[in-house]
């Protein structure tokens, strides 16, 4: 049966490779094939890069205007003439019966289910799209180079975010460090070269990283790239504390969810779990509730009135999370309000709501499950 699929598969792509040849009319080669795609790619990159906040809109609208004048650049070279090939009606007729005849004998012999699997090593289309893509990376460092000037601060940006995405994060690093070297590179050329010599050394934040953020951070205190690598420092320096402090200060900074949040959450609820400290969220929560704030606010208080003003702030959270049992940031801040009254049962309780709305994927889940065993079995 599977013959006959591929038989009449076969018939059907010969008709529809053989109709074109009916027409002698020669095929137009269009100037813009010519446009390396990697130029392209690196527009898609720039404006991810705006989405998650990297780069400013101005650096974005700069580093589209080089990316276009390279364009142009390429489509005047090739003329104002359109390149036309020729029909080659038999090359074609040829191919067309050749291209199955052979499908049809390499299945046969490397393509059978009985036959052993191809190792992934041994593919090579996949590593010849890396070799393209490394060989038009390389054609654009030696253009940048050959330039008068060095080439644009924009040219190297985008160079080495190519080179980022590749893996060789040694020669991404290269290339920002001459983007840095200019008058007009921004805090986000030096948190990229940050990042990119941090990966350069397993994840490790080495002095010239650090040194790299520290300056991203003083020509941007809002940078989110360089706050968090100066966090993954402080922790890698044994100060953990330090290191949950920068991480939420700046989650509280933010007036609105960004993508990057979602990492900060993750790495700060990580080392909270390790400090004993309370969840944090990506989202600000839609009604205040009892904070560590609002508990020491009350050590002045005697005891029984200390005690009914806290018990007065986790009640009307607790009846307010009734009319909305969805708040997950709400019954966390009820849990962690359980605890400091050392009601381990209710705080428990609350845990096991904000695991059931939480989805399996979220980075906090496995923070509740931990707290939850933890009152369990103190």
């Amino acid at each position: 049966m599977i013959w006959v699929v591929f038989t009449l598969l076969s018939l059907a792509g010969l008709a529809i490779a053989l109709y074109p040849l009916r027409r002698a009319q020669s095929v137009p080669l269009q100037r813009f094939e010519a446009v390396p795609a990697v130029l392209v790619d690196q527009i898609e990159e720039i404006d991810r890069d705006l989405e998650r906040g990297l780069i400013s809109g101005e650096e974005a609208e700069g580093a589209r205007q080089e990316i276009r004048r390279r364009m142009a650049q390429i489509l005047r070279r090739k003329g104002e003439a359109d390149l036309t090939r020729p029909g080659g009606r038999l090359a074609l007729f040829v191919a067309a019966v050749f291209v199955p005849a052979m499908a049809f004998a390499y299945y046969a012999v490397a393509g059978s289910p009985s036959v052993p699997a191809i190792a992934y090593a041994d593919r090579t289309d996949e590593r010849a799209a890396e070799q393209q893509i490394a060989a038009l990376a390389a054609q654009l460092r030696d253009r940048l180079n050959s330039e008068p000037g060095g080439g644009a601060t924009e040219g190297w940006m985008l160079l080495g975010q190519t080179y980022s995405r590749m893996g060789r994060f040694d020669a991404a690093a290269e290339a920002f460090q001459t983007a840095a070297g200019r008058n007009d590179a921004s805090s986000a050329t030096w948190s990229m070269l940050a990042e990119a010599v941090i990966r350069t050394n397993g994840g490790t934040v080495t002095p010239r990283a650090l040194a790299a953020l520290e300056t991203a951070k003083q020509m941007d205190p809002a940078n989110p790239a360089a706050t968090f690598y100066l966090a993954v420092a402080d922790r890698q320096a044994g100060d953990a504390a330090a290191a949950h402090d920068r991480l939420t200060a700046r989650l509280a900074q933010a007036t609105a969810y960004q993508p990057w949040m979602d990492a900060y959450v993750a790495q700060a609820n990580a080392i909270g779990a390790e400090l004993d400290r309370p969840l944090v969220s990506a989202r600000a929560p839609a009604a205040p509730g009892p904070t560590a704030a609002d508990v020491a606010a009350a050590e002045d208080m005697s005891d029984e009135d200390r005690s009914a003003f806290i018990r007065s702030m986790v009640d009307r959270l607790a009846a307010r999370l009734k009319d909305e049992p969805d708040d997950v940031d709400g019954w966390l801040r009820l849990a962690n309000a359980y605890g400091v009254l050392d009601q381990p049962e209710r705080a428990v309780e609350a845990y096991r709501r904000v695991e059931g709305l939480l989805p399996e994927d979220d980075p906090r889940k496995a923070d509740v499950r931990a707290r939850i065993a933890r009152l369990e079995n103190p």
